[in-house]
């Protein structure tokens, strides 16, 4: 029986995949599916642009077709959800295995726990590109904005730094936007959910915990 999610970090870039992996712990439960985090060793060491979006895409669908048999689920850890909708259409097409990107998944959980929510970037030039997203689900009335840190992937390692920042911009988006929960917008976040969430005062929703919660609530009751 096909029992593992495996959750793909496009970027190559493996602090990225050991945060989230690491974040994933508390969601290896007896007698749930395993939780496997990979990383594509091709892609760029972060998906910063449309052109890494685009760049991640095919590598991925390869990625993908070849995952052990049992493949139960598959999450697309980047929160540009880059080549979502072709994996999803071949896996769902050849093995019939669902397919999860973090920001689809961030974004619905997001709504289930406040009416507005604010989003927090690593760079300004992610905005229009999420934003996109946000129009295509049709929920730009229930956000109360983004905004960026101003750091990059790789820019990322310097924890403090990273901390600081989130922290003021979460505040900012709360305080001054309204927004009532917030959602990091992107997988290299995944350290700081528990720090910001205490700081800011709201739910924080860490995307990747997000998509996989869907994953194993979609194997565990068999839709």
């Amino acid at each position: 029986m096909a029992s593992t999610i495996y959750v793909i970090n496009p970027n190559s870039t493996k602090a990225v995949t050991q945060g989230f992996d690491q974040a994933l712990e508390r969601l290896r439960v007896p007698g749930g599916p395993r939780i496997q985090c990979l990383t594509l060793e091709s892609g760029p060491a972060g998906v910063q642009t449309q052109l890494d979006v685009e760049s991640v895409t095919l590598p991925l669908v390869q990625m993908c077709c070849e995952l052990p048999d049992d493949c139960a689920a598959v999450v697309i850890a980047c929160f540009s959800d880059p080549g979502l909708h072709v994996v999803r259409e071949v896996m769902l097409k050849e093995r019939g295995v669902p397919v999860f990107g973090i920001s689809e998944c961030g974004l619905l959980t997001a709504m289930t726990m406040g009416q507005k929510f604010g989003v927090i970037a690593i760079l300004q030039t992610s905005i229009p590109r999420h934003l996109r997203t946000y129009g295509a689900m049709g929920i730009n009335d229930r956000l109360a904005g983004e905004k960026a840190i101003g750091l990059g992937v790789t820019e990322m390692a310097d924890k403090a730094t990273t901390l600081q920042r989130m922290v003021a911009v979460g505040n900012d988006l709360v305080h001054n936007h309204g927004a009532q929960v917030l959602v990091m917008g992107c997988a290299g976040m995944a350290d700081f959910r528990d720090e910001l969430q205490a700081a800011t005062g709201v739910p924080v929703v860490e995307p990747t915990q997000a998509a996989v919660s869907m994953a194993m609530g979609r194997i565990l009751l068999g839709w």
